[in-house]
């Protein structure tokens, strides 16, 4: 299944990689739109998640990182819109020089490719991690932990919707739906697939990433 998701992200890839930054703007707008408008959608995929929880004895503090509600779902949107208005970071001059020849040679922004990102209990960042991808021209795998697995299903629906609507495919933006031990460690090694992988949660999951992967790891 993972290879599958490395497969589309290359595909996706070669569009997004030469996207304009209007359309990567205009994605952006979608998605922060679609967040408002499924709300209610939303929500009750958390209401799920935050149920389990409970039953399964999570501490509060995880259950208050966790909980999604109309104010913060509205802070989500907002994220992705504030990042809309960031400038393009692609096609950059970051350094130039001319040789005495009068050939010039510059040193110019461009995508990574196919970024990977792991992250444990906080639904908001699957919106986070995405949207900094898209508008960096980059397709990226999430994979969440098991304690969010609905909200992050859903709102991962909204953001595929959204970015096809804005002419782009839909596999910039994928979502690791198995939440085993086992994907997250085929993802850590899917060399051929995924250019860099970024874990973001607390130091026990960066550790165990930057000891089990064999793809580039940006701690």
């Amino acid at each position: 299944m993972l290879e599958r998701l490395g497969i589309n992200a290359k595909e996706a890839e070669k569009t997004l990689m030469v996207a304009s930054s209007e359309k990567k703007n205009q994605a952006l707008k979608n998605i922060a739109e679609g967040l408002i408008e499924n709300t209610d959608k939303i929500i009750e995929a958390n209401k799920v998640d935050l149920e389990n929880g409970e039953k399964n004895g999570m501490a509060k503090s995880m259950l208050d990182r966790l909980k999604l509600d109309k104010e913060r779902i509205e802070g989500m949107a907002k994220g992705v819109l504030d990042v809309a208005t960031l400038p393009e970071p692609v096609g950059r001059i970051l350094s130039a020089t001319e040789r005495p020849n009068g050939l010039r040679i510059e040193k110019v922004s461009t995508p990574i490719g196919v970024i990977a990102v792991i992250f444990e209990a906080r639904p908001n960042v699957t919106s986070d991690a995405a949207a900094l991808c898209l508008k960096s021209g980059n397709t990226v795998i999430l994979r969440g932990g098991k304690e969010a697995i609905n909200s992050n299903k859903t709102i991962a629906k909204v953001m595929r919707q959204a970015v096809k609507e804005a002419g782009m495919p839909e596999d910039v933006i994928q979502l690791v739906e198995d939440t085993s031990r086992e994907s997250a460690n085929e993802l850590m090694k899917m060399n051929e697939y995924v250019d860099v992988l970024i874990p973001r949660g607390g130091a026990g999951l960066i550790q165990a990433v930057v000891k089990n992967a064999t793809v580039p790891v940006i701690e």
